[in-house]
């Protein structure tokens, strides 16, 4: 494996993003980044779900948040797993999409946080909407859009550890 590599872990809220990252991380030894506005929630000492509306309307917490990613990310030797890593970290030796249908992913974001699955999977649905138009007018970035990738893991199919073997098995075999 490539010494200095990155991989960039992205996927849509409920594909597994967190999990997959930390389990290829741990299976290679690399640094595991995973940075999110949960993390910058906690560090602000704010509510998760107020910090997304208020950064629905304010573009500068996204710079804040991709600018502090692609800065953990410059040296190397790691797995970032973010909504926007695969676009955000263009020198990416590694680009895999996680992908999952609103059904499975709602179904995920249930059994983590509870709540009535009716209601999560509307709030899952918005939150894709809201974070679509938002990537579209900061970056012109369609997180649909995701045919550039190295990989692309339909998370309902596998578990997660078999995920992180075939990003680990295709990531030992980068050497340039």
């Amino acid at each position: 494996m490539k010494k200095g590599i990155k991989i960039a872990i992205s996927g849509k809220s409920g594909c597994g993003n967190s999990t997959v990252s930390a389990l290829t991380a741990e299976k290679l030894g690399l640094r595991m980044i995973n940075y999110t506005f949960r993390t910058v929630a906690q560090e602000k000492g704010m509510d998760f779900a107020d910090l997304c509306s208020i950064a629905a309307k304010d573009p500068s917490w996204d710079r804040l948040l991709d600018q502090k990613q692609k800065e953990l990310a410059a040296a190397g030797d790691c797995v970032l797993g973010s909504r926007l890593a695969v676009w955000l970290i263009e020198d990416a030796d590694l680009k895999v999409f996680l992908h999952a249908s609103h059904e499975v992913r709602s179904g995920r974001i249930h059994k983590r946080e509870g709540g009535s699955l009716e209601e999560v999977s509307r709030k899952t649905l918005q939150r894709d909407i809201c974070d679509h138009e938002r990537y579209l007018k900061l970056y012109n970035i369609d997180n649909d859009k995701y045919d550039f990738v190295d990989l692309v893991i339909d998370t309902a199919l596998y578990p997660p550890e078999e995920i992180a073997a075939q990003i680990a098995s295709r990531a030992s075999k980068i050497t340039h």
